[in-house]
């Protein structure tokens, strides 16, 4: 995975998320126990990640895409064990609600020290070096092991 291999990122208006990077996750762990707080916390970095924010990212380009169509996708992708996101993915990942961090900020004194990019940026460039561990599909070798399996057969049902 590296800029400019995807070519397309589908312009869809409901796909925002947000991110954070693991260690901001750990400062606002070391916050909430050190801090006389009760109760949950939001965090997140900014920017909320969207279509033209990923594009940039990826060095790919904005293409209007239908949801019905890439759900469509997603699902013949999954039963031709070609990807590993279910067809629920899509639906998820389009329902993801944009999280309000000012609790967070004002009652920890928590300030993200990367953004939501540089967080994504990492966990591409984690993938790009097969950094991952041994859990699909971050493992490091889960490309072979996905051709295995869809040339030998391997999950499928009777």
């Amino acid at each position: 995975m590296r800029p400019g291999l995807i070519p397309f990122v589908p312009d869809m208006p409901r796909l925002r998320f947000q991110a954070l990077h693991s260690r901001d996750a750990g400062e606002a762990f070391r916050l909430a126990l050190t801090r006389d707080v009760r109760g949950a916390f939001n965090i997140a970095a900014d920017p909320v990640i969207d279509p033209a924010v990923l594009a940039d990212l990826l060095g790919a380009r904005l293409v209007p895409v239908p949801a019905a169509v890439v759900r469509t996708a997603v699902s013949a992708g999954w039963h031709l064990r070609l990807i590993p996101a279910s067809p629920g993915m899509v639906e998820m990942v389009l329902q993801i609600p944009i999280m309000d961090t000012t609790r967070a900020r004002r009652e920890l004194g928590w300030q993200p020290r990367h953004s939501a990019v540089d967080a994504l940026r990492a966990v591409i460039e984690g993938m790009r070096r097969g950094a991952g561990m041994e859990t699909p599909p971050l493992a490091p070798d889960s490309s072979r092991r996905r051709i295995k399996e869809v040339t030998t057969g391997v999950g499928t049902r009777p």
